[in-house]
């Protein structure tokens, strides 16, 4: 059974997992519209909560609300929210295409997927801090050697929870920087064209 200071950084693990969901890297993700809400008559509501979100294209996103008045809403939120995409209806529907992202913008994804893990980290730390406080207040109630093996639990929880958000950590990285075939083959194909002409880049490329 876990103890209360465990349930605490298991949280803090899975608020930083939220976050790193919300950084769009190129494959289109539900989780970039978590954070939106729509006026639904009145009460501002998440999107997931009055409309389908399907994934039809690696890159596109497909909002079909369950109520056909909403179309236009939806729209209107997910353009207002500025999350870097544009959204299109068709139909009952609305499109989200994920725009293909340079290696600048994948860099600056990356800065800000370390800072919200080092945020995790450090709300790991301070829930560790706040047990060892709790477990001090009871000095004088339990013996040295039980200190010690509580105080020595504390710390493997914290370097265990700390250790997953490295590794969410990593793969998030490996996923904003990944770089598709064909986006790397766009980006030289102008100067195979330049270089050996059209008939010999295309022949290069395998087109």
């Amino acid at each position: 059974m876990s103890t209360e200071y465990e349930v605490k950084m298991e949280k803090a693990v899975d608020a930083t997992l939220r976050e790193f969901a919300k950084l769009r890297a190129g494959q289109a993700s539900p989780a970039i519209l978590n954070d939106i809400r729509v006026d639904y008559y009145g009460t501002p509501t998440p999107i997931s909560q009055i409309a389908k979100i399907s994934v039809p294209e690696p890159r596109m996103l497909l909002v079909s609300p369950w109520e056909k008045p909403m179309v236009d809403a939806v729209e209107k939120a997910i353009l207002a929210a500025n999350i870097g995409v544009t959204p299109m209806k068709d139909g009952n529907c609305i499109r989200v295409s994920m725009p293909i992202l340079t290696t600048e913008r994948r860099q600056e994804l990356v800065k800000i997927a370390r800072k919200h893990a080092e945020d995790g980290r450090v709300a790991v730390r301070n829930i560790r801090r706040d047990a060892n406080d709790a477990l001090k207040k009871k000095k004088d109630e339990i013996s040295e050697d039980d200190m010690k093996k509580q105080q020595d639990a504390i710390q493997k929880a914290t370097d265990k929870f700390i250790a997953d958000i490295d590794s969410l950590l990593a793969e998030r990285e490996k996923d904003i920087l990944k770089v598709e075939e064909w986006q790397i083959n766009l980006d030289i194909l102008p100067l195979l064209w330049m270089g050996m002409g059209a008939g010999h880049a295309s022949a290069a490329l395998g087109v």
